[in-house]
């Protein structure tokens, strides 16, 4: 049932090393034959094997998609994201699973860390910090941990699980 992921791994190595075309298997190899759902799988996992291929290789364009994926994400320009993705449908499908509505494809924060913990979200608070302070990021993250160590202290030190 998973043949499709562990071949889409040596699919990966062989891609570093040169092969030129990867053939992709199916979730059901030699258990059944496939449906559209099975070969969409493992269509996608052998696009992510060439994409670490790629990667791997050093191939500048590659680089550049997954910078942009990752400049898309922390600036939350979620259409960038779904379309930068592998597979765009099923990401729009889990985000408006959990997020349907079209507001939520403008919020800055997502549906696994909520507004109140997006380490995104709090990065950008972070540097908006340093510009109005004068500081460093990196300065005013530290009075930041200084301050919350010394809330900790003040209440006992003591940890509950």
């Amino acid at each position: 049932g998973y043949d499709h992921i562990t071949s889409a791994i040596g699919a990966a190595m062989i891609g570093w090393f040169g092969t030129a075309m990867l053939c992709y298997v199916t979730p059901k190899e030699h258990l059944g034959l496939p449906n559209k759902e099975d070969v969409r799988e493992g269509l996608i996992a052998y696009k992510i094997a060439a994409h670490a291929a790629d990667l791997a290789k050093g191939f500048p364009g590659a680089q550049h998609w997954d910078d942009s994926l990752s400049r898309a994400r922390f600036e939350f320009r979620w259409e960038d994201q779904f379309n930068l993705g592998l597979d765009p449908y099923r990401s729009r499908e889990y985000h408006d699973e959990t997020l349907p509505a079209e507001g939520a494809k403008l919020a800055h924060f997502c549906s696994m860390c909520g507004p109140k913990f997006c380490s995104m979200k709090i990065t950008e608070e972070i540097r908006a910090m340093a510009r109005e302070k004068n500081k460093d990021a990196g300065e005013v993250l530290e009075d930041g941990l200084d301050k919350k160590a010394g809330e900790f202290k003040e209440k006992g030190s003591s940890l509950y699980l």
